[in-house]
């Protein structure tokens, strides 16, 4: 039977990490984005936050929680925002219920992006790795293996690409431009004419570095810190590998249609499997 999930690709390869196993032992803490407005999904956002409308039989959070908890990683912060935010605290209390070891709460006052929002957990890091996702990115399968992958890697960070074939699609997603080497050379958002085939998708590893980043972080013209600002930080200074899924991945925020297609996905063949 074939096991999960990712391709991993190293660049430049980090012989002494891997060689000593380097942050094996040391601890990578988990940040889930639950924030936004969820406008691209209104009405049914005028209720309720999206991540916690139903993804078949459960909140859509939960996925994340679960691809965390499965990755071996305990200790999570969830950073949410607006009128129904308390919504999270009733439904996951302390975490226990869901296989969190310990879990924190931050509140974002106003969408101002995905990069604003892990500077709320810069306390709750403090200091170590961390892995962030966005709780409305599905994984059919574990991502684990990226996860132990990061543990491996010396400095830098980690994204995780998904191939997709419509150009249509890439043109609402960040796309990875690369080299003749196979190496990220910048992430593209959004572009018109896409680089390439390959997505990022919402989860994304750090080290510590990343909190010297977001400080110098410009808005974007829609008014946001954006993480693909700090992404390309990383690839500007040659810190950054990634791992290529195998299996669906899908966005469930981005659309009506989209909302809609992941439920339809999840149902059929589930989410956060081992093989």
């Amino acid at each position: 039977m074939q096991r999960p999930v990712c391709h991993n690709h190293l660049w430049p390869t980090p012989r002494s990490g891997i060689e000593s196993g380097a942050d094996e032992a040391g601890h990578l803490r988990g940040v889930i984005l639950a924030g936004g407005t969820g406008s691209r999904l209104h009405p049914l956002t005028r209720i309720t936050n999206k991540h916690l409308l139903p993804i078949y039989d459960r909140p859509m959070i939960s996925y994340a929680i679960e691809a965390l908890v499965g990755s071996g990683v305990g200790e999570i912060m969830l950073v949410t925002g607006g009128t129904h935010a308390g919504e999270f605290l009733r439904l996951l209390g302390n975490g226990n219920e869901f296989g969190i070891d310990r879990l924190f709460y931050a509140y974002q006052d106003k969408a101002g992006g995905i990069a604003e929002a892990l500077g709320l957990a810069e306390k709750f890091v403090a200091g170590d790795r961390c892995m962030v996702m966005l709780a409305d990115n599905l994984f059919e399968r574990s991502i684990r293996p990226c996860v132990e992958a990061f543990r491996k890697q010396e400095r830098g960070a980690r994204v995780v690409l998904s191939k997709e074939a419509e150009p249509e699609h890439l043109r609402h997603l960040g796309v990875a431009q690369f080299d003749g080497n196979r190496r990220i050379e910048r992430i593209v958002e959004k572009p018109e004419s896409p680089p390439s085939e390959y997505a990022v998708t919402g989860v994304y590893f750090y080290d510590e570095t990343v909190w010297k980043v977001l400080p110098e972080l410009k808005p974007s013209g829609r008014g946001e810190l954006e993480i693909t600002d700090v992404n390309n930080w990383y690839l500007e200074r040659g810190l950054m590998e990634y791992d290529v899924l195998d299996g669906y991945w899908g966005d469930a925020g981005e659309s009506i249609q989209a909302y809609y297609a992941v439920h339809d996905f999840i149902r059929a063949h589930g989410a956060n499997k081992n093989a």
